[in-house]
């Protein structure tokens, strides 16, 4: 029989992120394995029963035992010490119980619960990255560069990466970027790249395309924190110079004020803005009626291990897309992949020569199926899930 899994998640499984980059890989999965799940929910989402009842059966349906845990907040630091030993405690308990020999850890906190457990049990870790998250933590100015807070976690990534049986990185660029490590010399991890996929089969093009409406710019998703709102205003403005009849399409819930003040600020009629709240079920649909994408993220040093999920919904419903550099493996696809234009200065000149560019692009007859292509090449969730079963066996070897 195939050694068990214990899946450990910081994030809620109530929450949508936990729902499409958690439980729609674990649903391909268990059909091969045991696989035991340890989420942290927040009050607030346990609170809603019926929300509860529907996933707790779903989840089940899929095979996929649930042992969820309450997250935790303040006071931050004791509160996340608890919910670690929490997650201790339960999963020695059930690796234990259910000879479950693979610790499959998402991010930081929950790979810190795996590595206890390795050393408890003697089992393989694999530790999912997803991200720098000490360096987003000083990039995104919650913590200064200098703090014990941000020394501490570097020194917890550093034993999770020379500890782990197998890493997860969302991009090549953090794999160059831990190759670098001086720690890491002569004891690299195998690392396994899986981007953040997207559903191929709700994201694709229309069978029919509406009737055109001018050149539809389209943002999908938040644009706070790590977007850089006011630049893609700026872009949006430029596009109007260019094309009169173009109009910006930006599905987003709850940063509307901000968005409505960055783009008045840029000098962009409200004529020319369509703003709209919908559920995630509900974006290929708004999507259905882009020409184009748009997202500028600020350019850390933690986003060269980011992949924007933003950027395989675009290609999966065929849209080109415009986007900057230094972001994950955005510019390799992009440009190597023929479906969209970097962006690698903010200047208006730069501005107006990537959006001819990318005008061009969205009117390739051939485009459509180019970006489709690359989707299923780089961003299909049947390929991660491919990916992890073929981790699962190696460290089931």
């Amino acid at each position: 029989m195939k050694a068990g899994v214990l899946y450990l998640s910081y994030d809620g499984m109530l929450e949508p992120l936990g729902q499409s980059q958690v439980l729609a890989y674990l649903k391909g999965l268990s059909g091969e394995r045991p696989i035991h799940l340890i989420s942290f929910e927040k009050p607030s989402d346990w609170a809603d029963a019926h929300a509860r009842g529907r996933l707790a059966m779903e989840i089940a349906e899929a095979g996929i035992r649930w042992h969820p845990l309450t997250y935790h907040k303040r006071p931050s630091a004791l509160a996340t010490a608890w919910d670690i030993a929490a997650g201790i405690v339960l999963g020695l308990v059930l690796s234990l119980r259910y000879r479950l020999r693979i610790f499959h850890a998402r991010s930081y906190v929950a790979a810190v619960m795996a590595l206890a457990l390795k050393r408890l049990t003697g089992g393989a870790l694999l530790f999912d990255m997803r991200g720098f998250w000490a360096d987003e933590r000083v990039d995104g100015g919650l913590w200064p560069p200098a703090s014990r807070l941000y020394a501490g976690a570097k020194n917890c990534e550093r034993r999770l990466l020379l500890a782990a049986d197998h890493v997860v990185s969302l991009t090549r660029a953090a794999v160059d970027v831990m190759a670098g490590f001086d720690y890491l010399q002569g004891r690299l991890p195998p690392i396994t790249v899986i981007p953040t996929c997207a559903d191929l089969n709700r994201f694709q093009p229309p069978a029919q395309r509406p009737e055109r409406e001018g050149f539809v710019l389209g943002c999908v998703g938040s644009v706070g924190t790590w977007y850089l709102l006011e630049e893609m205003a700026a872009c949006f403005a430029q596009l109007l110079r260019l094309r009169p009849d173009a109009r910006i399409l930006i599905v987003n819930r709850g940063e509307h004020r901000a968005i409505r003040q960055a783009l008045f600020d840029a000098g962009v009629p409200g004529g020319a803005v369509e703003l709209v709240a919908a559920a995630h079920a509900e974006v290929p649909k708004f999507m259905a009626r882009m020409d184009a994408g748009l997202f500028f993220i600020k350019p850390a040093f933690s986003k060269q291990a980011s992949a924007p999920t933003k950027l395989a919904e675009f290609l999966g419903c065929g849209i080109p897309c415009l986007g900057n550099a230094g972001i994950g493996d955005t510019a390799a696809v992009l440009e190597g992949e023929g479906v969209g234009v970097v962006l690698r200065s903010f200047a208006a000149d730069a501005m107006v020569a990537a959006l001819n560019r990318l005008m061009a692009a969205a009117h390739d007859p051939a485009v459509r199926q180019r970006c489709r292509d690359a989707a299923q090449r780089q961003f299909s969730l049947a390929v991660g899930i491919d990916r992890y079963r073929k981790i699962y066996d190696r460290l089931d070897a």
